[in-house]
């Protein structure tokens, strides 16, 4: 199959490593690394190995790749405004996207370049990290849940899961992506935000800190009121897993720490700002999330 990949950073890069490995022709759209990918190819790190992986080609240049079978979106969603001329050289009339990024208002965005029914998102719940122009490390592989953008599970989530499945990746389809996006906030919201408003510490920190704990619960907790308001709640079950599952990831940092360490555009409205809208528009009570965001906010302006 004849799949593009949109972004290779931490799961751009390993997806693009799995879906190569399984003999898929893949192609990397790279802002910055497609001369170390076309060079070196990817290395790929995971629990004390490493391998080089080979791609078809990797180009800054969309027209230069054409259409595809499968284009996977895996850039950060605070570029979503370059989508529109990223993505249509690289669609045929039936090609399939998958979006692969954290928040919600991804699909909506890509609503805009294709019906509805080719776009399947893509939920990672993986400690995956970008080490370096190309370099890719993995801590934990974990699993990806897919979703239709509209509606229950359609041709294109199936054969979607398919080629993940293939691949090698613990691959599922879910029937409500929303339902599968707050579970997945009730992860991000506490520990993308609380690295940051902590005072860009890890994801043991957060644990090992009475007050950043008991912060995070509460997030999670909101994040359970706002599902629940919205007609897609989970059980206090799925909030214990995210505390047990964290403690299994050890110093671990997650993406929107490195983004604001690093200068980079942080998803906060992705993340933070569309998911506390929709709660408190159902009528869902969110103060900790507000703060939250506020601080979140303020730390990013003070960088200059």
């Amino acid at each position: 199959m004849r799949i593009a990949v949109v972004g290779t950073g931490a799961l751009g890069g390993w997806y693009t490593a799995l879906l190569a490995e399984a003999g898929h022709e893949v192609h990397c759209l790279a802002r910055t690394d497609f001369l170390a990918i076309r060079q070196h190819g990817l290395t790929i790190r995971n629990q004390g190995q490493e391998r080089r992986v080979r791609v078809a080609s990797a180009t800054p240049d969309a027209t230069e790749i054409g259409p595809c079978d499968l284009v996977v979106i895996a850039i950060k969603s605070t570029a979503n405004a370059a989508l529109p001329q990223l993505v249509p050289p690289l669609l045929g009339p039936a090609t399939v996207v998958i979006t692969l990024q954290n928040g919600m208002g991804n699909v909506e965005a890509l609503a805009k370049l294709l019906p509805a029914e080719r776009i399947v998102a893509g939920l990672c719940f993986v400690c995956i990290n970008r080490l370096a122009p190309a370099v890719i490390d993995t801590t934990l592989a974990g699993y990806v849940r897919m979703a239709a953008a509209n509606g229950p599970v359609n041709p294109a989530v199936t054969r979607s899961v398919t080629i993940f499945a293939g691949a090698g990746v613990d691959c599922q389809a879910e029937a409500s992506l929303e339902a599968v996006l707050w579970k997945k906030l009730c992860w991000n919201i506490p520990f993308n935000g609380l690295a940051i408003a902590g005072g860009g510490v890890t994801t043991d920190r957060i644990l090992a800190d009475p007050a950043l704990n008991e912060r995070a619960y509460l997030l999670m907790k909101e994040t359970q009121a706002a599902a629940t308001a919205r007609g897609h709640a989970f059980e206090d079950t799925h909030i214990k897993r995210q505390f047990t599952v964290t403690v299994g990831m050890g110093a671990y940092r997650p993406s929107s720490l490195i983004d604001y360490l690093d200068g980079r555009d942080v998803e906060i409205d992705g993340i933070w700002g569309e998911p506390y809208r929709r709660g408190v528009a159902a009528g869902a009570q969110m103060p900790e999330t507000a703060k939250l965001i506020g601080e979140i906010r303020s730390l990013v302006a003070a960088r200059g």
